[in-house]
């Protein structure tokens, strides 16, 4: 079964997100300006609102009903939050440098919600 042309940015926004959430905590500067704002959180932010879009995105193509697309979303939503809960894991017990952070999951889950209400504005039309 080939993929779809629509999950493609999808699936590379995963490998992407992927690679970024298991660098080891050696590579990233120790102390500068950037964590006086917390650049950190709104990368989260940024990259689970993005991957919850893509794959919202993607989904499309399936021609769900209004509704069921709208719960397809929210479920989206749920297994992207999952995906960054056990990203945090990960970076604790095999990342070198890299810990568990409550407030990464917090930013994740506000990605994912702003991805999904999005979603759900951009796409499902009324």
């Amino acid at each position: 079964k080939k993929i779809r042309p629509t999950f493609i940015p999808a699936i590379s926004w995963l490998i992407i997100s992927t690679v970024l959430l298991t660098i080891p905590g050696s590579s990233f500067p120790k102390k500068n300006w950037l964590g006086t704002i917390w650049i950190d959180k709104w990368v989260h932010i940024g990259m689970f609102t993005i991957m919850v879009v893509l794959w919202c995105r993607a989904m499309l193509q399936k021609h769900y009903e209004k509704k069921r697309l709208k719960n397809i979303f929210w479920g989206l939503g749920i297994i992207w939050l999952s995906y960054g809960i056990g990203m945090e894991f990960v970076q604790k017990y095999y990342i070198p440098n890299r810990s568990f952070d409550v407030g990464d999951i917090i930013a994740d889950a506000a990605g994912c919600t702003i991805g999904v209400l999005y979603s759900i504005r951009r796409y499902i039309k009324n």
